[in-house]
C-alpha cells in the first residue's frame, strides 16, 4: 500500500511510540541455597576441565579425546552450531540496508533508420526495511540466544562422550584388578587340588575330600574365564567408543598405568554447579529465544515501513557516436498495514506464547534434575567413601583368618569345608573391595558430568 510522504511521516511518528508486549527473557529456577548431602573435599572449587589430564594415566586422556573427535553426538552439535551461526548473521543483516549491483551490454538494431548499435548499463539499487515495531531486534535476539545454546550443546555433548568413555574404562581397568583377584584364588584352588589329590592318593583322607578340593578348582577357573571374557567385551566397547584399532588399544593397555581415577573437588553451593551445566545453560538459552520469537509474532501483526533507491548510469554507442545517461530514484517509501488475514498472525502470537510456556517449564524442569544429579552424585560418593575402611579391614581380616586356616589345613587340624568356607570370605571381601572402589571412580565421574565438566557460561568465571 502507497501513501503520500506527509502521511507516511505521520504514520511512522505515530507508530513508532508502541511497544511490544514480550515475556521475560529469564525466569525464576527451584534451586537450594545449599547442598544437602556430604561435599567431599569441604567442597573447595576447581577446574574440572584438566581433571582427565592430571590421573596420571595418559590413556585415559587420549581415549577421550580421540572419543569426542570420532562421536556422531559431537559432529551433530557442531553442525547446529554452524546452522545457529548461519541464522544469526542472516538476521544480523536483515536489520541493514541490502545493496545489489547489476551490470549489462546488449546489442541490435531496435528502429528503423538507427544504426546498429551497443547499450551498456552500470547501477545499484538498495533497500531496507526500517524496524519499526523491534521484529527485526526480536529476530536477532532469537538466533543469538540459539546460537548460545548451541554452543552450549556441543560442550554438553563431549562431557557425556567423556563420561561414557571414562565409565567404561574404569570398569575395565576395575575388571582386569577381578581377573588378578580370580587368577590368585584359582592357583591357590589348584594347588589345594593337588594336596587333596595326594593326600587321597596316599590313604590318608577321603575322595570325596579330593572330589570336593577338585570342584572347587574347576569353580574358580570358570569364574576366570568368566571374567576375562567380560574384560574383552570391555575393550571391544572401548574400540567403538574411542574409534581406535583393538591391537593398539590392547597393547596400550599392557602398559603399566594407575588402577582407577583419582578424587576431584567441586563447588560448594548449586548455583556455582548450576553455572557449569551447558545443558541447563542451553535451556536457559531456549526461554530467552522464545520469548524473543514471541516478539517476533507480535510485530508481524503491526505495520512495515520500507525504503529503497537506485542509481545507475548507462551508455548507447551507435554509428561511432556515444550517448550517456544518469539516473538515480529514492524511493518509494512504502507503509505495509496488515488488514485482514483470517487470524493467521494471532493465532502465531498464541503459538509462541505456548513455546515459551513450555521453554521456562523445560528450563525449570533441567534445574530440578541437575540438583538432582549432583545430590545423589555426592549421596554414592560420600556412601564409597564411607565403606572404604571397612572394606579394607574386611579384606584384612578375611585374609588373614584364610591364611590362618590353610595353615591349620595342610597340617591335619582344619577339614577342607572350613578352608573352602575360609577361601570363600576372602575372595567375596576381595571382589567387594574392587567393586567398591569402581563404584567410587564411578560417583567421582557422576559428580564430574553433574557438574557440567568444568565447562563456564559465556561471561562467567
Amino acid at each position: 500500500m502507497r501513501l503520500h510522504p506527509f502521511l507516511n511521516v505521520s504514520a511512522v511518528a505515530l507508530l513508532a511510540g508502541c511497544a511490544l508486549s514480550t515475556p521475560p527473557a529469564q525466569v525464576d529456577a527451584p534451586i537450594p541455597t545449599q547442598f544437602f548431602a556430604p561435599l567431599p573435599h569441604h567442597g573447595h572449587v576447581t577446574d574440572l576441565t584438566q581433571w582427565w589430564q592430571s590421573q596420571g594415566d595418559p590413556l585415559l586422556a587420549q581415549l577421550i579425546e580421540a572419543g569426542q573427535e570420532a562421536s556422531p553426538t559431537v559432529a551433530a552439535a557442531a553442525t547446529r552450531i554452524a546452522q545457529a551461526r548461519g541464522a544469526d548473521i542472516a538476521a544480523r543483516a536483515a536489520l541493514l540496508p541490502r545493496v545489489d549491483g547489476s551490470a549489462s551490454v546488449s546489442r541490435g538494431d531496435s528502429q528503423i533508420g538507427v544504426p546498429l548499435g551497443t547499450t551498456s548499463q552500470v547501477g545499484l539499487q538498495s533497500a531496507w526495511e526500517l524496524d519499526l515495531f523491534g521484529a527485526g531486534g526480536q529476530a536477532r535476539r532469537r538466533t543469538g540466544a540459539q546460537l548460545q545454546g548451541a554452543r552450549a550443546g556441543w560442550h554438553e555433548a563431549r562431557v557425556a562422550v567423556a563420561a561414557d568413555i571414562a565409565n567404561q574404562y574404569v570398569a575395565l581397568r576395575a575388571c582386569q584388578q577381578l581377573v588378578a583377584v580370580n587368577a590368585a584364588d584359582a592357583s591357590s584352588r589348584e594347588e589345594t587340588a593337588r594336596l587333596a589329590q595326594l593326600s587321597a592318593t596316599a590313604g590318608f583322607t577321603a575322595p570325596a575330600s579330593a572330589a570336593l578340593a577338585r570342584a572347587s578348582a574347576a569353580e574358580s577357573s570358570s569364574r576366570l574365564n568368566q571374567q576375562r571374557a567380560a574384560c574383552d567385551l570391555n575393550i571391544k566397547a572401548l574400540v567403538a567408543l574411542a574409534a581406535i584399532e583393538e591391537p593398539t588399544l590392547r597393547a596400550r593397555l599392557a602398559e603399566p598405568s594407575m588402577s582407577l581415577p583419582a578424587p576431584i573437588t567441586v563447588a560448594s553451593l548449586p548455583a556455582d554447579i548450576l553455572r557449569q551445566r551447558p545443558d541447563v545453560f542451553a535451556a536457559e538459552q531456549a526461554v530467552a529465544a522464545a520469548s524473543a520469537a514471541v516478539g517476533s509474532a507480535e510485530a508481524a501483526r503491526y505495520p512495515r515501513l520500507s525504503l529503497s533507491g537506485s542509481i545507475g548510469t548507462g551508455n548507447f554507442r551507435a554509428g561511432g557516436v556515444n550517448t550517456h545517461a544518469s539516473t538515480w530514484t529514492i524511493g518509494p517509501l512504502a507503509l505495509t498495514l496488515p488488514l485482514f488475514d483470517g487470524g493467521v498472525r494471532r493465532a502465531d502470537v498464541a503459538s509462541a506464547r505456548a513455546s515459551y510456556d513450555e521453554a521456562a517449564i523445560t528450563y525449570r524442569a533441567k534445574v530440578r534434575q541437575a540438583v538432582r544429579e549432583v545430590e545423589e552424585a555426592l549421596v554414592n560418593l560420600d556412601s564409597a567413601q564411607t565403606r572404604s575402611d571397612d572394606a579394607q579391614r574386611s579384606v584384612d581380616g578375611y585374609r588373614i583368618s584364610f591364611e590362618a586356616t590353610e595353615s591349620r589345613y595342610r597340617s591335619g587340624l582344619a577339614s577342607l569345608v572350613e578352608l573352602e568356607d575360609a577361601r570363600r570370605l576372602r575372595l567375596a571381601a576381595e571382589i567387594a573391595q574392587v567393586t567398591l572402589q569402581q563404584q567410587r571412580s564411578a560417583a567421582w565421574i557422576a559428580l564430574y558430568r553433574a557438574a557440567g565438566g568444568g565447562w563456564q557460561a559465556p561471561g562467567k568465571s
